[in-house]
């Protein structure tokens, strides 16, 4: 595995200065609100220049949502507590962060319900990472706190498992992959101090993953499309084999038989042409 670092973590940078930022919430046009932040941001910054700034922003939202659910659940289930008791607050804040994640596992409990579509890249996007996949990669992306330096990444990339996060917080990635790597040909690296990028080579070059990490939500393979222009970079061989996996996806999502169905198919109509007097009524095709 190598681990690619794309700045210098020694470089000093100038100081900026705060700009102040002046806004009323109106509790009955709260998107108006955050209207008034993003322009400011766009004034005042280079944060539209982002190529990943929609996926961010949807990370952070999720994230404070999630919260702010798993603070009322807690409130609801433990009621009432006694006004001004400093131990049960310190408790409270102590296992909120156990528990900030329970409302991201809920919305994958219901992803599970059924395959999903895949995005742009033949993955997914998921509340936390996003993942897509050509047929011998899997590229996974995962935003971090902007700023964040490589020496506060934790990515362990092994034959069977991946794990990812951020030093003395839980893992965003920890789990069984969806199929072995090639370990020696995986790598990491931080983009621009906002996101962490993975790079996974499969060791079955001949399949479509599903997730990459087992338990998460699965994508309808039946629906990747690879693009053309990447199917023509492949070795004679290599395309072939995809072509024929692609063939047979589209049949099984009709009901049809796949092309190893077809040739079994015609090696037992020449069989019994070759062989008239035989009863094949009982005959299995396996």
């Amino acid at each position: 595995m190598a681990i690619i670092s794309e700045y210098n973590e020694q470089d000093n940078k100038p100081a900026v200065s705060a700009k102040p930022f002046n806004a009323v919430l109106d509790p009955a046009n709260p998107l108006g609100f955050l209207e008034a932040v993003f322009e400011f941001l766009g004034r005042e910054s280079d944060i539209f220049k982002s190529d990943s700034l929609v996926r961010d922003v949807n990370a952070v939202v999720r994230m404070v949502k999630d919260k702010l659910e798993t603070e009322e659940r807690k409130r609801k289930d433990q009621g009432p507590g006694l006004p001004g008791n400093p131990e049960k607050k310190l408790k409270e804040d102590v296992t909120v962060k156990e528990t900030k994640t329970e409302g991201v596992k809920e919305a994958m409990e219901e992803d599970k319900k059924g395959p999903l579509a895949p995005n742009i890249g033949n993955g997914l996007d998921l509340d936390n990472y996003s993942w897509g996949q050509s047929i011998q990669e899997v590229n996974v992306t995962i935003p971090v706190p902007h700023g964040t330096k490589s020496k506060f990444i934790v990515c362990d990339i092994k034959k069977n498992h991946l794990t990812v996060g951020l030093k003395g917080q839980p893992p965003i990635i920890d789990g069984e992959l969806y199929q072995p790597v090639k370990v020696d040909d995986c790598f990491w690296s931080l983009e621009d101090q906002k996101s962490v990028s993975v790079l996974l080579t499969k060791k079955d070059q001949m399949d479509w993953w599903k997730c990459v990490v087992k338990g998460e939500p699965e994508l309808n393979t039946q629906k990747v499309e690879p693009e053309s222009s990447r199917l023509s970079d492949l070795d004679p061989e290599t395309r072939s084999a995809v072509e024929k996996m692609m063939f047979d996806q589209r049949q099984k999502s009709m009901g049809r038989p796949t092309s190893d169905d077809i040739q079994k198919q015609e090696v037992l109509k020449k069989f019994m042409a070759q062989n008239p007097g035989m009863d094949f009524s009982r005959a299995k095709i396996s």
